[in-house]
């Protein structure tokens, strides 16, 4: 793991702190349901804050939540935040939206060649509707896993993978394939962001009990009960008490095991960016 120095770390903390407030206050000012989750659930019932070491705060909404979310965030805040996802920009490679504050340069080093506006963020996802029926879901789930990682490849030839030494040299290389065969056929980055957003909602208006987010490494992981979201789980962060599912221990478990026990220092791992500047920064750009 690139190390931060300590001070800087906290820095970026602090400001991705005051970017949560604020979407707290615009979520709860209009009534938006929303939920923290993953490394932040970690970091909430561990540290009653951000995991030491981490740099980054996860959030979801349910889409019809998600949409509203990013319609008032441009009416309210546009003075303050930009949003950055690829359906405001072609080149962003991710099915996630990032909201960025303005007067900030956060980019990490996989996004580095990526030409889009990047700052300190909040990580917001849109959990979709997806189907009761388990055969179902793992049809949507493979369609929405595939066409999320083919959009990344579409930008990035040589991603960050879940694995390592003679599987991580085969896996980079066959990427690279498909990075550079998709550039000679001329696939559209906007083609497989739309393919990817279509099978993500499949089941919009199906009105089932759960929902989730597929395009994770695994699609199985952000998968919600709608009746664990309210009323919520309220956990201490940073001194602010922040809305998760219910069922967020049952999730943590899931996806990391025995998540309340510390990581080998040589599994930690952060978004150690290269290139940042921080609002109160007026130089140039920064290199972590």
């Amino acid at each position: 793991m690139k190390e931060y120095d300590p001070d800087l770390l906290r820095r970026v903390q602090q400001t991705e702190l005051s970017v949560l407030k604020d979407f707290i206050a615009l979520c709860e000012g209009h009534g938006l349901t929303y939920f923290a989750f993953a490394g932040t659930g970690i970091g909430a019932l561990r540290h009653k804050g951000f995991i030491p070491w981490d740099d980054d705060i996860d959030v979801g909404l349910p889409r019809a939540d998600y949409e509203a979310f990013l319609r008032i965030a441009k009416e309210e805040y546009e003075d303050r935040y930009f949003v950055v996802n690829a359906e405001e920009e072609e080149n962003f490679p991710l099915m996630t939206t990032r909201w960025c504050k303005r007067g900030t340069v956060f980019v990490e080093e996989p996004l580095k060649d990526i030409d889009c506006p990047l700052g300190v963020f909040l990580d917001i996802y849109a959990f979709d509707t997806l189907p009761d029926d388990d055969r179902a879901l793992r049809r949507q789930a493979r369609s929405a896993w595939l066409w999320s990682k083919l959009l990344i490849l579409r930008s990035i030839p040589h991603p960050v993978l879940p694995v390592s030494g003679w599987k991580a040299r085969v896996l980079q290389t066959a990427c690279a394939a498909v990075h550079y065969g998709m550039r000679v056929f001329g696939v559209s980055k906007r083609w497989l962001y739309r393919k990817c957003r279509a099978a993500s909602m499949l089941h919009l208006e199906a009105g089932t009990g759960r929902i989730g987010y597929l395009c994770d490494t695994n699609p199985y992981s952000h998968i919600i009960e709608i009746e664990e979201l309210n009323p919520p789980l309220r956990l201490e962060f940073e001194g602010e008490m922040v809305c998760f599912p219910r069922c967020l221990r049952k999730m943590l478990e899931n996806t990391y095991g025995d998540y309340m026990q510390l990581p080998p220092e040589e599994q930690r791992r952060n978004h150690c960016p290269f290139a940042l500047q921080l609002e109160e920064d007026k130089s140039a750009t920064t290199h972590a």
